[in-house]
């Protein structure tokens, strides 16, 4: 029966010298591995937080700006408003109709809500004369199929019909056309009927106005990639 031998002194400290080795280059990989991730990692979380700084610091400027524009602004409408005399040569605390501040000119001229009856308020306001008769002021109110206002959109004008029916002698009616023309308010004429004699004319007016929605602004949040 043979006999095994035992290895030998030195080639037992061979083996446990290479297994030490073999333990020491497994680490050393493990940690040049770690290192290669963890240093990704952080180099990517560091570009992520410079974006995040950046981002504020231009969020920061354009707020500081937006604020010094608004001084600006408020500066601006008062000396707008604060006038004796308005952009039609009215009294800006009179109640003729010429008269009013700029702000309520501007308004009036292109309001920012779908208002027909205030229209019709203000048509008859406009027309009254006692030189011919106001027979009616007509239209169709389109306010509840009117689409949704866009958030910060350049919102466009929309048109507003309405007819007009007025009976006078023919001066009056010319009277009529003038007075719509002349209007703080962009009055488009597109038809005019008129029946009658000169003495006693009818006329019925199509034509339609405008008015402009308001901007839509809302704060929102931006995601810094």
């Amino acid at each position: 029966m043979a006999i095994a031998k035992k290895p030998s002194i030195k080639q037992e400290t061979v083996n446990k010298l290479n297994q030490r080795i073999m333990v020491i280059i497994a680490v050393a990989v493990f940690v040049a591995v770690f290192t290669i991730v963890s240093s990704k990692t952080l180099l990517s979380q560091y570009s992520y937080q410079q974006r995040v700084i950046s981002a504020k610091h231009t969020a920061d400027l354009q707020l500081k700006s937006n604020a010094a524009t608004v001084k600006q602004l408020i500066v601006s409408y008062q000396k707008f408003i604060d006038t004796s005399q308005n952009v039609l040569g009215g009294s800006t605390s009179g109640t003729g109709q010429n008269d009013g501040n700029n702000a309520e000119i501007v308004l009036d001229a292109l309001p920012s809500q779908y208002d027909f009856p205030g229209l019709v308020s203000s048509l008859y306001n406009l027309l009254s004369n006692p030189n011919y008769t106001i027979n009616s002021i007509s239209g169709t109110d389109n306010s509840l199929s009117l689409p949704p206002a866009q958030t910060g959109s350049v919102p466009t004008a929309v048109q507003i019909p309405f007819q007009v029916s007025v009976t006078g002698p023919y001066s009056s009616i010319q009277q009529v056309v003038q007075t719509l023309q002349d209007s703080i308010r962009p009055i488009v004429i597109q038809t005019i009927q008129l029946s009658g004699n000169d003495a006693s004319l009818t006329a019925t007016i199509t034509a339609y106005t405008y008015y402009q929605p308001a901007v839509q602004y809302s704060i929102q949040s931006e995601v810094v990639k």
